[in-house]
């Protein structure tokens, strides 16, 4: 049998024309749907629909890491040279024939490839929200009639497409931790992205003093490092590497290898020199996101009573909201240990993770400066040469 190449282009036409034929139906259902509107009014209802389906996308990443379906079409962009699974039936059931529960089944393979259809559609769509963001510069330009800054669009589009080579490589490097986390790490900052673009159609508000505003980034990075943590645990599949709580291995402090557990040049499942990676390491990788998620979650209800206390309906919403994800990150996270890791607690940690980053956001453009937006403006009117 020919070995099968890990990057094979032939069905990349398809994979494209496929992924263009689903971002058809959002695009028909918005032009549908706002028909009557202005085209900036449009514009905005494509952000926020594509940004509901990224964050759909980051759900069914996790589920699709989750399920051990990341390799079961083990070349790019499609599955053994072809479009879809359909055509690689009998690569696939001499696979399965092989090593029934190995990375290649027909269920992987087709969780894998949908996974890649709806990649596809959604960088369909941030291409369309580019394209669309310079027409309506233009046309702003030419009309004096303000709209968005079309460089969050540029943004979006180019990180997707770096997105797009990190899904390449976790499959052509095997599951390489470090680019599987990266990839994760890369959908949530795309999930940013859409969230300030979204944002950014409106002016900003007098929701967050300047000291207050500092909190939110205090707690941004924090839960950044977070996230990223929370990656390499499940990159390495470290999650029950700690299966009691609050203690670990009946210990406050377990025997841990942090040299081995956080060298980020290695392969899953094997040290840097190419042996076997201790249970000690994914014990110090575990332990320390726990600690961590300490640290995160005082800074939450932190950040909560502050804007609770800060008075005003607007701000007690976001109090409310930030607890709330405290809450469902802690619930999700403890089900992951105690319950033995079940896939529902596993996607639903995911999802309190990504809808943080979007609230992150949010507040964070929302409560910009004034002074920025009225320049930003006058840009778009041309009335104020500024730097983009």
């Amino acid at each position: 049998m020919t070995p099968q190449p890990l990057v094979d282009l032939a069905p990349l036409a398809r994979m494209l024309l496929l992924g263009a034929l689903i971002a058809v139906l959002p695009l028909a259902w918005i032009g549908w749907r706002y028909r009557r509107g202005h085209p900036v009014t449009r514009w905005r209802a494509l952000t926020v629909l594509t940004l509901f389906l990224t964050f759909d996308l980051v759900l069914f990443g996790a589920f699709t890491r989750l399920t051990d379906s990341g390799l079961g079409c083990p070349d790019w962009p499609g599955c053994y040279g072809n479009a879809s699974p359909i055509g690689a039936h009998d690569e696939i059931h001499a696979a399965q024939t092989t090593l029934p529960t190995g990375p290649v089944t027909h269920r992987k393979a087709w969780i894998e490839m949908l996974h890649r259809y709806l990649a596809t559609a959604v960088g369909a769509l941030i291409t369309a929200l580019a394209v669309v963001a310079w027409w309506q510069h233009r046309r702003g330009r030419r009309t004096v009639v303000p709209a968005p800054s079309p460089w969050w669009a540029t943004a979006t589009f180019a990180w997707v497409c770096v997105q797009g080579a990190f899904g390449a490589l976790t499959v052509t490097l095997k599951l390489y931790p470090a680019i599987v986390t990266g990839h994760l790490l890369g959908g949530l900052a795309l999930l940013a992205l859409l969230a300030g673009q979204a944002e950014g159609f409106e002016p900003p508000q007098r929701v967050l003093s300047p000291a207050l505003r500092r909190v939110v980034w205090i707690v941004a990075v924090l839960s950044l490092v977070q996230i990223a943590l929370g990656g390499w645990v499940s990159t390495n599949y470290a999650v029950l590497a700690c299966t009691d709580f609050p203690t670990c291995h009946g210990s406050w402090w377990p025997q841990m290898d942090f040299v081995h557990g956080f060298t980020l040049r290695r392969e899953l499942g094997a040290t840097a020199g190419g042996d076997w990676l201790p249970f000690t390491a994914l014990t110090a990788i575990h332990y320390t996101h726990r600690l961590m998620a300490c640290v995160v979650l005082a800074a939450l209800l932190w950040l909560a009573y502050a804007l609770g206390r800060s008075g005003g309906a607007s701000t007690m919403r976001w109090a409310l909201a930030f607890a709330g994800v405290a809450a469902w990150q802690v619930a999700s996270g403890l089900s992951n240990v105690v319950l033995g890791w079940p896939l529902a607690a596993a996607i639903a940690h995911t999802a309190g993770a990504a809808a943080l980053v979007v609230l992150l956001t949010t507040l964070l453009v929302r409560s910009r400066p004034v002074h920025a937006w009225v320049q930003g403006e006058r840009a778009q009117a041309g009335q104020v040469p500024v730097a983009p």
